[in-house]
Formats: C-alpha cells, sequence, structure tokens
C-alpha cells in the first residue's frame, strides 16, 4: 500500500466521521424540536378546553432518540481521532522515506 493511498483513507475515514458528527447533530436538534412542538400542541390544546386525555394525544412523527445520536456523535468523534492518527502515521512513514533517501 502506498503512502498517498494510506493518506486517502485518513482523508476519507475524516470526512465520513465530519458527515456523520453532522448528521447526528442535525437529528438531535430535530428530536429536540419535536419534543418542543409536541408539549407546544399539548398545551394549545388544553388552553382550547380539551381534557388531559385528549390534550396528550397528539400526531407523533418518528423522531430520533436523543440518547442513540449522542453515541452516534461519541463515534464519529472516535472515528475522527481514529483517521487523524492514519493520517499522521502516513506523514510520519512519508517523512521517514524521505530522510533515507536524503
Amino acid at each position: 500500500m502506498s503512502v498517498a493511498m494510506v493518506f486517502n483513507v485518513g482523508v476519507d475515514g475524516f470526512v465520513r466521521a465530519q458527515q456523520d458528527a453532522t448528521q447526528a447533530s442535525a437529528n438531535i436538534n430535530r428530536a429536540t424540536t419535536a419534543q418542543l412542538d409536541t408539549q407546544q400542541v399539548q398545551l394549545g390544546r388544553q388552553l382550547q378546553g380539551a381534557s388531559n386525555g385528549e390534550a396528550l394525544i397528539a400526531p407523533v412523527a418518528e423522531t430520533p432518540r436523543v440518547e442513540q445520536e449522542l453515541v452516534n456523535l461519541q463515534v464519529a468523534q472516535l472515528q475522527a481521532k481514529a483517521s487523524a492518527r492514519v493520517i499522521a502515521s502516513a506523514d510520519d512513514l512519508l517523512g521517514t522515506l524521505i530522510d533515507i533517501r536524503a
């Protein structure tokens, strides 16, 4: 495997980690917003005279779970660290090869 390929693997892994972190952050935001929207709908129904049981019934869309998305965010962080180590190792290897050639 060439040094350039190792660099590319590291960079690709880092890009994937960044995309995963962005997706997890967006899902956390969406889940939090959905919770607030549900609470606002319930409050609005109560203000309009709905009983407590009726106020709790609201159309619920599939929202991401915050706990799972926090795990995904941590996984993305670990993936980014591992990819950074791959890039650093390729850099060290390239430096060693240059030193040997010189």
